[in-house]
């Protein structure tokens, strides 16, 4: 095994963004790709070490840039700040996520017809976004994202399986949005799949969350459970 990674640029009108891919350069010919979308910091080390993580699957991992090349945020009010302009825009978001999708597509390792998406957090919900705009991707995971319905599409042309995570005490994600969520999925007639974590906060998979107050805490069976799931759902769409 031969794990290579690099960052390509590409862009969302005249915004420059930066991926950051990797996969394993010991394996033959194309492979599924699978989109791993960044939390409101931006795309740093925690989504690269993901994407290595796929790389070792036998994936190619692409590491999503919502923000531009260079941008991170340092701070909680930093990363709103950076984030909210999407929330507010979800068009924009959707924009931006079909953007990463055609950079990934270009990759010459890549199998343009096995993609999928992921994310956490922010990026769960921009995963979950690209297939309500109905990108032909095979499936979408989503960890502890945010899990509200955009305003600017009805999502009945939801192509991809649906997987999604939640912490039951997830302060972000209260239990009117899970239940509308599970409604919306339903009505569109997705495939889908949300597993629930008892005793299980918000960011349970990054083990630098440990802030109850705020709702963020590292819970390490929910993190090594979901991400269990995970690699069962990538092998049964891939398949």
């Amino acid at each position: 095994m031969a794990i290579v990674s690099n960052t390509v640029g590409y862009l969302d009108g005249d915004v420059l963004l930066e991926g950051f891919f990797a996969f394993d350069d010991s394996l033959v010919g194309r492979r599924p790709a699978v989109l791993i979308n960044h939390t409101w910091a931006g795309r740093d080390g925690f989504v690269a070490e993901k994407a290595k993580k796929l790389a070792a699957l036998g994936y190619v991992g692409f590491a999503v840039d919502m923000y531009g090349k260079g941008v991170l945020g340092s701070c909680p009010e930093e990363n709103a700040k950076l984030m909210q302009p999407f929330m507010d825009n979800r068009k924009m978001l959707q924009k931006r996520m079909h953007a990463a999708l055609y950079a990934v597509k270009l990759l010459p390792w890549v199998d343009d017809n096995k993609i999928a998406a992921m994310g956490f957090c922010f990026g769960g919900l921009c995963s979950l976004d690209l297939a309500r705009a109905g990108a032909d991707l095979k499936g979408v995971v989503s960890f502890h994202g945010l899990l509200g319905a955009p305003g600017n599409i009805q999502s009945n042309a939801v192509k991809a399986r649906i997987l999604a995570f939640h912490g039951h005490d997830d302060p972000m994600v209260p239990l009117e949005q899970v239940l509308a969520f599970e409604q919306e999925m339903t009505e569109a007639g997705a495939d889908w799949q949300l597993h629930t974590f008892g005793n299980t906060m918000h960011a349970f998979t990054n083990p630098a969350a440990n802030n109850p107050d705020f709702g963020t805490v590292y819970q390490p069976d929910a993190d090594r459970r979901s991400w269990i799931a995970m690699e069962n759902f990538l092998t049964e769409i891939f398949a």
